[in-house]
């Protein structure tokens, strides 16, 4: 009895992963032997599909980080990777039902949406501006009132549009799109004045525009910096706690520059364009010290 005691124990020592009862997210990936990562269509260069049609982007390459951990953890070497696409809209609803076990994209991490989700260690900073065509001379917040100004519905862009815009009493009539290529075009085409977005994205659009001159992104914010996380589903903290040392690895790692030079500061499929992004100071400091606090005013520290 003593040897079949000590082996058990032993037995778990070697497999702690295994120690209690797999549960959440780690159950379902080891039931189904598959993990489904949320992936974006057009969030260059986070998340969007090449001229291969396979999804990539810098928020791809750290979810593959984080599946290589997940399959480690459970000793699944041959662990199916499932692409699901979402849109602002379904992205939380996809990961609260199931659907999705890791959203792969542009999520802003706040304490609004803490209730609903989780996610992991920051792996961007951004700030919410508006990009418009220069010659409109929209300089100003305050220029934009009584204008048709385009956001993405779901999108934290456009709660803090509407915020402005009741704070301010400009009489903005928001135009809901449905991701960020449609916002653009509202403004290419004239239907919109401004599109209010990320403004790394905006950068990004301008960037791949037919005419990068005729557009200029806001200087005035409408918005702190505020963090990008990875998000995964709420009160699954087996999960979060695989999921968090896998980013806190890469991003203490010199691994995570090689992608951000990658995706940021090299010429990016299809089209070659570098959009020449530099790392910002607060994200170096992010990256050094990970962490997954949605306020803002922790990464100006």
């Amino acid at each position: 009895m003593r040897i079949i005691e000590t082996t058990l124990a032993l037995c778990l020592l070697v497999n702690p992963v295994f120690a209690d009862e797999l549960t959440g997210t780690l159950k379902k990936i080891k039931d189904t032997n598959r993990i489904v990562l949320g992936v974006r269509d057009s969030a260059t260069p986070f998340s969007y599909l090449d001229d291969k049609q396979q999804y990539v982007g810098f928020a791809v390459d750290i979810c593959k980080k984080i599946t290589d951990a997940v399959k480690q953890e459970l000793k699944l070497p041959d662990l199916r990777v499932e692409m699901q696409p979402v849109i602002s809209s379904t992205r939380i609803p996809l990961m609260t039902n199931g659907t999705i076990d890791l959203e792969c994209g542009t999520t802003t991490n706040n304490a609004d949406r803490k209730k609903l989700v989780e996610f992991t260690n920051t792996h961007f900073l951004t700030a919410s501006r508006y990009v418009s065509k220069k010659a409109q001379h929209l300089d100003t917040i305050e220029s934009l009132k009584g204008k048709t100004i385009s956001s993405v519905a779901g999108s934290t862009n456009v709660i803090q549009l509407n915020k402005v815009n009741a704070e301010r009493k400009l009489g903005i009539s928001v135009q809901s799109a449905k991701d960020v290529v449609e916002g653009f075009l509202l403004v290419e085409s004239g239907r919109a004045a401004a599109f209010v977005m990320d403004d790394v994205q905006l950068s990004i659009l301008v960037a791949q525009s037919k005419d990068p001159a005729a557009y200029e992104v806001s200087r005035e914010a409408l918005s702190v910096p505020e963090p990008y996380g990875i998000m995964l589903r709420k009160d699954d903290p087996a999960f979060k706690a695989v999921v968090d040392r896998a980013t806190a690895d890469l991003y203490r790692s010199p691994e995570i520059m090689t992608f951000y030079d990658r995706w940021f500061l090299a010429p990016v499929p299809p089209r070659g364009i570098n959009y020449n992004i530099p790392i910002s100071s607060e994200l170096k400091r992010a990256f050094a010290n990970p962490t997954d606090n949605p306020d803002p005013a922790a990464y100006a520290r």
